[in-house]
């Protein structure tokens, strides 16, 4: 009985709760930040040197970058700029999956081994996901997020759906990619993804 081998869902919550508050990681990547629109046949694709510690906060430098200006300027730099304004006001930790902002409960198992659990925001906020987090059974490391944004970050946006992956990396869990698919009026269906290629992690 495969199910048996299994952790029971109280136990990975347990364990992946157990871990899952780590102090903010001080970091340098490069990421690449792309998004594309079909409707309008309208894509941009931007390189950004993002860097993150205690004393000078978040900020970003933008090395290269091509494609819709409109796109590059209200996508791409909104989004940095957005992460800028998040970690300014101190509201990742407000992010944090923890029974103050989230409740759990048991998710269907994930076809590539991870255990799943079921996470449903306790309020309306553009950084909770409403879906799934997917975790090693073992130790309750997280693996990656799936699911929409509890709140849209516009009117113009009908729904935002996300999938965040996680590794662990200088022994701390740093996302590696983010996608999204915005439902937005009259604009239809934009796809947007970010990936990081870490230069340094606390210091190493």
């Amino acid at each position: 009985n495969l199910h048996a081998q299994q952790p029971s869902h109280s136990a990975v919550l347990q364990r992946f709760l157990s871990r899952a508050e780590e102090p903010p990681v001080e970091y340098r990547a490069l990421r690449r930040l792309e998004a594309h629109n079909p409707k309008f046949k309208q894509s941009a694709w931007m390189l950004a040197w993002t860097e993150y510690d205690r004393v000078n906060g978040f900020r970003y430098q933008i090395v290269d970058e091509g494609g819709s200006s409109y796109i590059r300027n209200k996508v791409l730099r909104a989004a940095l700029d957005g992460e800028q304004k998040i970690w300014a006001a101190r509201e990742p930790q407000k992010a944090s999956f923890n029974h103050d902002n989230y409740l759990f409960d048991a998710g269907e198992p994930g076809s590539d081994g991870l255990a799943s659990v079921a996470v449903r925001p306790k309020r309306k906020d553009v950084l909770l996901v409403e879906g799934a987090i997917f975790v090693q059974p073992s130790d309750g490391e997280l693996a990656r997020i799936e699911g929409r944004l509890s709140k849209t970050p516009s009117f113009w946006t009908r729904r935002v759906d996300v999938v965040r992956r996680y590794e662990r990396k200088a022994g701390v869990r740093v996302p590696v990619a983010i996608e999204s698919v915005a439902h937005v009026l009259i604009a239809g269906q934009s796809t947007f993804t970010m990936t990081y290629d870490y230069q340094t992690i606390n210091g190493q």
